[in-house]
């Protein structure tokens, strides 16, 4: 199904009156005098206008705050009495452009503040990439165990983005060396700049490349990946924050499977002797086991939630080579 932007604008009618958002805004911003008030009223005009949130928060209370604190330069820890803070107008008028952009313009939070968490560490990210919402920060935390027989001492992130998965494992493991890798200089500006941030050029590197085709014979003992991996379908009724990401970075063609069937015929060659592979494929995990009924895909499952994500062996895709055939 396709998106209909009629059907948006007459929800916001409905939901707003006559007068629509800017009536709304003006009456929010009648009592927004402290801090918690336009936290309050953030969420609750949020919540009005119908945003989906799935870009690092999940619900219009968090989004809220996390827009007031950007806005107002404090740190995301700062203590709850701040909301008892008396605001100028100059930061109530910063807030409510802020609150207008995230409702009339559908962007992510992230994308207004210019940064998003991942495994406990932020990162710089804009529209060039996408905003880090990956479970596989669980397995970063945790330094890949019990999944890795040891430490590994190479790693490769395989369609970066903004290099928060890789750039989280040389945090965690700081004996490792990680290649950043993705086709979009774009994104690998983004990587770049969040490498930067960190000083971790010593160990961490970057490499334009389409899947492995400028890896040449590297192996390495941990590849994990975030691919685009969104069908067709659930591309086009996508919420429309998504259509704000770049769409290279999604859409893996009609059963979303196009990047994962190369990577999974091609992975064997770079990994090494007790390599292991982990990609995160999301929905279109139900599509991937109908296509290989036969390969021995561990999903892995994860305490804060999220799902779609498997893990092979080294061992394991050579002796699956034959079912993934030449891509």
């Amino acid at each position: 199904m396709e998106h209909n932007p009629t059907s948006d604008i007459q929800k916001r009618k409905a939901i707003y009156g006559v007068g629509g958002y800017n009536a709304a805004m003006k009456k929010a911003l009648e009592h927004m005098t402290t801090v918690g008030d336009a936290i309050h009223h953030g969420a609750e005009l949020f919540e009005a206008a119908g945003l989906y949130f799935g870009h690092g928060t999940d619900n219009a209370w968090d989004e809220s705050l996390s827009l007031v604190l950007y806005a107002l330069s404090l740190p995301w820890n700062v203590e709850a009495s701040v909301q008892s803070r008396q605001l100028t107008e100059a930061e109530q008028s910063v807030i409510a452009a802020l609150f207008e952009r995230r409702i009339d313009e559908r962007v992510p939070a992230a994308y207004l503040t210019g940064e998003a968490w991942f495994a406990g560490v932020p990162f710089y990210v804009d529209q060039r990439v996408l905003v880090p919402r990956s479970p596989i920060a669980e397995l970063v935390e945790s330094e890949f165990t019990p999944w890795l027989p040891d430490a590994p001492q190479t790693i490769l992130d395989l369609c970066t983005g903004s290099g928060c998965i890789g750039i989280a494992c040389a945090l965690y493991l700081p004996e490792a060396h990680v290649t950043l890798s993705d086709i979009s200089t774009d994104a690998l500006a983004v990587a770049s700049q969040n490498i930067a941030r960190y000083e971790l050029e010593e160990r961490v590197e970057t490499l334009e490349s389409d899947l492995f085709s400028s890896l040449q014979q590297q192996r390495f003992d941990l590849i994990v990946s975030n691919p685009p991996y969104v069908d067709a379908e659930d591309l086009a009724d996508m919420p429309a924050e998504y259509h704000h990401e770049p769409e290279i970075g999604l859409a893996s063609g009609l059963d979303g499977l196009d990047f994962t069937r190369r990577l999974l015929s091609e992975a064997p060659d770079h990994l090494t002797e007790q390599g292991v592979l982990i990609v995160e494929v999301g929905n279109s995990w139900v599509a991937l086991e109908e296509a290989y009924p036969e390969v021995p895909f561990l999903w892995l499952e994860f305490e804060r939630g999220g799902h779609g994500v498997f893990l092979l062996t080294a061992q394991q895709l050579r002796d699956c080579r034959t079912m993934f055939g030449a891509v």
